[in-house]
């Protein structure tokens, strides 16, 4: 076998074997799974939903698709945000009695909360679909007239827990049959 030949197939077996070659993620790098929301994605990275839109170009932030790799980006606020959390327990004792949404909530649970209301209103508390309102369209009747966010969220949380038992398994049941 001459040079030249020997050349071009070093060089095209290289090529071939560069086409097997698994490609990796970046450490800063997240691939969306099911029932993921860029909510959930920004708070388990420490980072915000617009860092996550502007850094990977998402103008519909309510639009990810399973297997899209997002480069995911700790913006120096969250760092911030994250060390005096982690080094204050006062404040973390303030924050979690200020009657937040997720209350008490394992962190799946709060995700999956979150997964719901984004399925459900796309987060929203004053969405309507017929008899049904609010962040999780829940029927009117069992808002009994109050539409505030915070009646929204104690009734939802009531329903849940008394229908499924945790937003976990809501989720679950919403996988499975399109709604809860």
């Amino acid at each position: 076998m001459n040079k030249k030949m020997f050349v071009k197939r070093v060089i095209g077996l290289s090529l071939l074997s560069g086409m097997f070659i698994p490609v990796l993620a970046s450490a800063a790098s997240y691939t969306v799974k099911s029932g993921d929301t860029l909510s959930a994605i920004a708070k388990e990275k420490n980072t915000t939903v617009d860092e996550i839109a502007k850094k990977n170009k998402i103008s519909n932030v309510n639009l990810i698709t399973v297997g899209q790799v997002l480069e995911i980006e700790e913006t120096s606020s969250t760092k911030q945000t994250t060390e005096q959390a982690t080094t204050s327990k006062v404040d973390t004792t303030q924050a979690t009695t200020t009657g937040s949404a997720s209350n008490g909530l394992s962190a799946e649970d709060a995700a999956a909360k979150e997964w719901i209301a984004q399925k459900e209103s796309s987060g929203s508390y004053t969405a309507q679909n017929g008899q049904y309102y609010g962040r999780y369209q829940l029927t009117i009747t069992y808002l009994n007239g109050d539409l505030s966010p915070e009646n929204q969220e104690k009734v939802a949380n009531q329903y849940v827990v008394n229908r499924y038992g945790s937003w976990s398994a809501a989720k679950n049941f919403w996988l499975t049959n399109g709604w809860y």
